[in-house]
C-alpha cells in the first residue's frame, strides 16, 4: 500500500474539525446545568472503557469526538456547571476559551522576549493594567522597580516568593542579624497547604515553618506572629519569609495586612500575600478593603482563573522589587544568550518562574478584559457576593443551621446543628444526587459545609435551589 504524502491534518480537515469542536463546546456549556455536577463513575471505569492499545492507523476526528461524548464526559466533574459550589470557582468564559485556542494555534514558546516579543510585551502591559484595575499599589508597576508576571498557579507564586525571600535572608539577614543560618518561614494555621509544599521544595524543611495562631474569625493574630519571631531570634534562628492570606481556603478569612506588614518590615522579613480567589473582588472599589496594607508587602498574587472568568491556568504574581526575584531564579546558559537580553532593555519571563518554557497565557486574560470591560467584571463579582450574602441570610433564618465564619465575599461556611456524622451525611447525599456539589472543611474542631458562589453562569435560581435541596437533606437527618 502506498503511503500518503502526509499524515498531517490538512487545513480543510482542521477547519471542519475545529467548527465541530466549537459547536460541541458551545452545546456543552448550554447543557452543563442539566448534568450531574460530581462525576458518578467508579474508580477505573474510564480506563476500562478505553482500548488497551493505541491505534496503528489514524482515526477520524468524528470518532474522537464520539468518544469524548461517550467515554470522557461521564468522567467529568462539571466545574462549569452553575450548580458547582465546591472548593473554589474554576470559572471560564467564551472569550477566555477563544484566547486559549489562539494561544494553542500560535504555539508560542515565550521563555525569552526574543522568542516572541508580543508574548512578553502584552503580558507586561496586561499586568500593569491589573495594577490599575484592581487598585494595587503603584510599586507593582513594571515602569518602576517592580512588575507582574502570569504564573500557572498561586502555589508557584508562593514558591517563587519564598525562594526570593530565602535568598534575601541568606545574603543579608544572617550576616546583619546573626543567627545559625537556619531560615524560618511563617504562615497561619489557616494558610494554604502550598506553603508547606514550598518550604519542602525550597529545602527549608517543614520543621522550619511556623503555624501562627488565628483569632475567632480565623485570621492570623499579629501579636502571635511577633511573639514567634522574637522567640526564633532568641533561639539564634533567622526569620526569612511570611505568607499572609486574603481569603483563606477554609473560611475566606482576611489576615490583617497592615499589622503583619509592619512587623515583617521592621524584622526584615519578605512578606508575600496570597489572595488566590478573593483578590478578584478588588476589581470592585467597595471590596478593596481586603487589601488595605498591601503597600507594605514584597509580593502579591491572585488567580484570575478562580473568579475573573479566565480559564485555568492564570495566576497574577506581582513583586515590588523584580531584581530580587530575577537574581534568585536567573540561569543563563550559552544557548539562551542573545543581544536583546544582553542589552537589559527587555523582560525575559523565564527569570520570573520555575520552568524555562511558558505559554502565551496573556491572550486569554486580554480577551476577557476586552470583552467584559471593567464594568462587566464588576457586575458579575457583585452579583456573586450578593447571592452569597442572601444565602447566608437564609442560613441565619433557619434555626436548624448555623454560620460558622463571617461572609466577607462569596464563601459561606455553615453547618447543620447536629453531629459531624449528620453533616457528612447531608454532604454525601447532596453530592451523590448530582444536583449540586459542595465540599467541607474543619473549623473549631467541627465538620463544616462550604458553599462557594463564583461560577460564570450561577444565578439566584440556582442558589435558591441549592438551599432547598440542603433543607430537604437536613430533614432526613432529624
Amino acid at each position: 500500500m502506498e503511503s500518503p504524502a502526509s499524515y498531517h491534518m490538512s487545513p480543510d480537515e482542521f477547519r471542519r474539525a475545529g467548527y465541530a469542536l466549537i459547536d460541541w463546546i458551545a452545546a456543552y456549556r448550554q447543557r452543563a446545568e442539566s448534568l450531574p455536577v460530581l462525576s458518578q463513575v467508579r474508580p477505573g471505569e474510564i480506563r476500562a472503557a478505553l482500548p488497551p492499545r493505541p491505534p496503528l492507523e489514524g482515526e477520524s476526528f468524528d470518532a474522537m469526538l464520539a468518544d469524548v461524548e461517550g467515554i470522557i464526559l461521564p468522567g467529568i466533574t462539571h466545574w462549569q456547571s452553575p450548580n458547582f459550589y465546591a472548593f473554589f470557582p474554576g470559572n471560564s468564559s467564551g472569550p477566555a476559551i477563544l484566547g486559549d485556542l489562539l494561544s494553542a494555534g500560535l504555539g508560542v514558546q515565550g521563555m525569552l522576549w526574543l522568542t516572541s516579543p508580543a508574548c512578553t510585551e502584552l503580558e507586561t502591559h496586561l499586568m500593569d493594567w491589573l495594577v490599575d484595575m484592581m487598585g494595587l499599589p503603584a510599586k507593582f508597576l513594571s515602569t518602576g522597580a517592580g512588575g507582574g508576571v502570569i504564573e500557572d498557579s498561586a502555589s508557584s507564586a508562593t514558591l517563587c516568593a519564598l525562594l526570593a525571600g530565602r535568598e534575601r535572608a541568606s545574603a543579608y539577614g544572617v550576616n546583619q542579624r546573626g543567627g545559625t543560618g537556619r531560615l524560618i518561614a511563617y504562615g497561619s494555621t489557616q494558610t494554604h497547604s502550598s506553603l508547606d509544599k514550598a518550604v519542602k521544595i525550597a529545602g527549608m524543611g517543614v520543621e522550619n515553618l511556623r503555624k501562627v495562631e488565628v483569632d475567632a474569625n480565623f485570621a492570623m493574630r499579629p501579636e502571635a506572629l511577633a511573639a514567634q519571631i522574637a522567640a526564633d531570634r532568641a533561639a539564634g534562628l533567622t526569620p526569612a519569609f511570611a505568607c499572609a492570606t486574603v481569603g483563606t481556603t477554609s473560611s475566606n478569612a482576611m489576615d490583617p495586612l497592615p499589622a503583619i506588614a509592619a512587623i515583617c518590615r521592621e524584622q526584615g522579613i519578605w512578606l508575600h500575600v496570597d489572595a488566590a480567589m478573593s483578590g478578584s473582588a478588588t476589581v470592585c472599589p467597595e471590596f478593596r478593603w481586603v487589601i488595605d496594607g498591601l503597600e507594605g508587602v514584597d509580593s502579591y498574587s491572585f488567580n484570575p482563573h478562580k473568579w475573573l472568568f479566565t480559564n485555568f491556568d492564570c495566576t497574577a504574581f506581582f513583586v515590588a522589587d523584580r531584581k530580587a526575584l530575577i537574581e534568585t531564579l536567573s540561569i543563563l546558559p550559552e544557548y539562551l544568550r542573545n543581544e536583546a537580553t544582553k542589552s537589559g532593555a527587555v523582560i525575559d519571563y523565564r527569570d520570573w518562574q520555575i520552568p524555562l518554557g511558558r505559554r502565551f497565557r496573556a491572550l486569554k486574560l486580554w480577551f476577557v478584559i476586552r470583552h467584559y470591560g471593567i464594568e462587566g467584571l464588576r457586575h458579575h463579582i457583585r452579583q456573586h457576593v450578593a447571592l452569597a450574602r442572601e444565602f447566608a441570610a437564609w442560613v441565619r433564618a433557619d434555626d436548624r443551621f448555623e454560620l460558622v465564619a463571617p461572609v466577607p465575599l462569596n464563601l459561606v461556611c455553615f453547618r447543620f446543628r447536629g453531629s459531624d456524622a449528620d453533616n457528612q451525611g447531608i454532604l454525601d447525599r447532596l453530592n451523590a444526587s448530582g444536583d449540586l456539589y459542595l465540599t467541607h472543611t474543619r473549623l473549631n474542631e467541627q465538620l463544616v459545609l462550604r458553599l462557594c458562589i463564583g461560577q460564570t453562569y450561577t444565578e439566584r435560581r440556582h442558589v435558591a435551589r441549592a438551599w432547598q435541596r440542603i433543607q430537604q437533606e437536613a430533614n432526613g437527618s432529624r
